[in-house]
């Protein structure tokens, strides 16, 4: 059996390059996202909906600033790299808008879905950063990474409290025609 050892520079050389070609992914996909929440917000019904995905949408430009400042704090250049995952999950939010009847619960519902799958996936990839950030002795950049986690948190939260208190119930005595 063949034990395979590294050194400490080339593991931190190899997690870095892991680290920064996921802060490439999670860049495009902020950006990605500011250019989507507005189109979420003109498609929900519900007044706290959108005033949630606008929301967001506000700190989700910040989470674009914090990722182009975490890049200057790694010394690397600000740069994109398409993430599959949040282009699979707005394509399916794009599916549910044409798909469902414009002012319904159940549009919101569909939009809920799509927001909190967004969300997931960007809280998995924070949290992920955040723990190499503190691997690699990056303690101000997991701490500005910790913030936008938090913030992802408290968005899905609010997703979900929107549809435990207003649309799911909503949709739910909405009737097919």
């Amino acid at each position: 059996m063949t034990t395979v050892t590294s050194t400490s520079t080339e593991t931190q050389s190899r997690l870095r390059e892991f680290f920064i070609e996921q802060l490439q992914d999670i860049y495009w996909a902020e950006q990605k996202l500011v250019k989507t929440l507005p189109k979420m917000a003109d498609a929900a019904h519900s007044a706290e909906l959108r005033e949630a995905f606008n929301n967001h949408l506000e700190e989700t430009r910040n989470h674009v600033t914090r990722i182009e400042q975490a890049f200057r704090m790694m010394n690397e250049e600000a740069d994109t790299q398409e993430c599959q995952a949040i282009k699979g999950i707005i394509k399916e939010g794009e599916d549910i808008i044409d798909e469902t009847e414009d002012e319904t619960a159940q549009r919101d519902v569909g939009l809920i879905f799509a927001g909190q799958k967004a969300e997931h996936y960007e809280i998995a990839t924070y949290g992920g950063l955040v723990q190499l950030a503190k691997t690699m002795g990056q303690t101000d950049v997991a701490n500005l990474l910790q913030q936008t986690l938090v913030e992802e948190k408290a968005a899905d939260q609010k997703l979900t409290e929107i549809a435990e208190t207003n649309s799911n119930a909503a949709a739910a005595r909405e009737k097919v025609e």
